[in-house]
């Protein structure tokens, strides 16, 4: 009996959960591919859409805002109320040809902001954080600049939840106020009874797969949930997706009102 039911936990772990039927036709409806998971602070409630792709290690683009900001302001490199001064350099998004703040920087997904950020902090010490946050594969490359954009930093949506949820209790190796300063920003949407907090990201490797991020936690009336959703983007008209499919399965599942 014990072997026989040993038996069947290893194939259902090797089959991979099964798709929740509410978030599939989500997918469905909007004829896009990739993968979501929702998970509650205490993970006795879990729905997931594509265990496979959510186990995959992708780049994780502007996500990677969120413990980069951390990191910055442990490093001193940046303050709430800092100015980061435009480079004049005239980019593609309109909202980064100007001088920036950090919660501006974070909320337009700044990446001049983050990567001037990046080349003050320095290899050795994103190494040693990466390490220390056991954040993804651990590995930033030869690029200091790039290394969540295109290089050779990955992240699975798993191991975003489990991300968040450290973030969430404050258990990271980082001063409190800087943890209040993160989760202060990273506020996206508020109702009558919940908030949301979460980061975009949109990976455009050259000859890779293009995929975009919506992570987070929603704090509601029924309790705290996080969602790590992943999208393969075919064109930039796909990209609000990602944080829509994300609050409508938040919806489904009585989350969020």
């Amino acid at each position: 009996m014990v072997k026989t039911f040993c038996f069947m936990l290893g194939l259902v772990c090797l089959l991979g959960a099964k798709d929740d039927v509410s978030i599939a036709k989500l997918f469905e409806n909007e004829a896009i591919k990739g993968t979501m998971i929702i998970e509650s602070l205490d993970g006795t409630e879990r729905y997931v859409y594509n265990d496979e792709r959510a186990h995959m290690p992708l780049l994780p683009a502007s996500t990677f805002k969120i413990p980069n900001t951390l990191i910055a302001l442990e490093e001193g490199v940046v303050r709430l109320d800092s100015l980061i001064v435009w480079d004049k350099v005239e980019r593609s998004v309109r909202a980064w040809n100007q001088d920036q703040d950090l919660r501006s920087a974070f909320k337009s997904s700044c990446v001049w902001c983050y990567q001037f950020f990046a080349r003050h902090i320095g290899f050795e010490k994103y190494n040693a954080y990466l390490q220390k946050l056991h954040y993804g594969n651990e590995k930033t490359g030869m690029d200091v600049e790039r290394f969540w954009l295109d290089g050779e930093l990955r992240i699975s949506a798993y191991e975003q939840i489990a991300f968040l949820k450290k973030l969430y209790k404050n258990d990271l190796p980082f001063r409190q106020e800087h943890i209040d300063i993160l989760k202060a920003i990273m506020v996206d949407e508020q109702g009558k009874n919940f908030t949301i907090r979460a980061k975009t990201g949109w990976a455009v490797p050259n000859g890779g797969e293009h995929h975009g991020w919506y992570v987070g936690y929603a704090e509601s009336s029924k309790g705290v949930y996080f969602f790590a959703t992943n999208l393969i983007i075919d064109s930039s008209d796909e990209l609000p997706l990602r944080k829509l499919l994300s609050v409508e399965a938040l919806k489904t599942k009585g989350i969020l009102e």
